[in-house]
């Protein structure tokens, strides 16, 4: 089992923003409204939940269970960049990203952790209790998550051209659970 490094942590989060901005900024719209269906999320709407994550989730969290607070965390609205994104252009939408990103990076480098406060606790209102350190690697793994999750439903816009080629691609398939 591989223990959270923040240094590790934060070179990720660090490139998330770039990485999603030169895949995504200038394209055509079908790329970007790409969806895998009825319910599912576009590269768009991606951008404007991890906006969403950035305003309210990761860094508020770490503040709560370094403040000591035993109350659970806000819950989160996995679904607020529908009407949050409303009107924004994509290019907003990442630029947006990346300076909430930019700035709580900033804000965890300020907190000057120590793996003792890795471990601190605070209270998830669906999960039970979880770690600070557990906090911060999902949301590592979470950008990872969407980044994977963008690529997927890009190559979806593809998946009747590849012909039989589409056999080889395991990124045309569905994800299973």
């Amino acid at each position: 089992m591989s223990l959270l490094r923040l240094d590790d942590a934060m070179a990720i989060l660090g490139r998330t923003p770039a990485s999603l901005t030169a895949l995504l900024k200038d394209l055509p719209e079908r790329w970007v409204q790409a969806t895998e269906g009825a319910g599912t999320w576009s590269p768009y709407d991606v951008i404007g939940h991890l906006i969403h994550g950035e305003r309210t989730d990761w860094i508020p969290r770490a503040r709560h269970i370094m403040a000591g607070d035993s109350r659970p965390f806000e819950p989160f609205d996995r679904t607020a960049q529908f009407t949050d994104s409303q009107g924004k252009s994509l290019g907003e939408l990442l630029v947006t990203f990346a300076e909430l990103r930019q700035g709580n990076l900033a804000t965890l480098l300020e907190m000057n952790l120590t793996n003792q406060d890795l471990s601190r606790r605070g209270m998830h209102p669906e999960l039970g209790q979880v770690t600070l350190g557990q906090l911060l690697a999902t949301w590592v793994v979470h950008d990872l998550d969407h980044v994977g999750q963008i690529a997927r439903t890009m190559a979806k816009v593809y998946s009747e051209s590849t012909g039989p080629w589409s056999a080889y691609l395991s990124i045309l398939r569905d994800r299973q659970r």
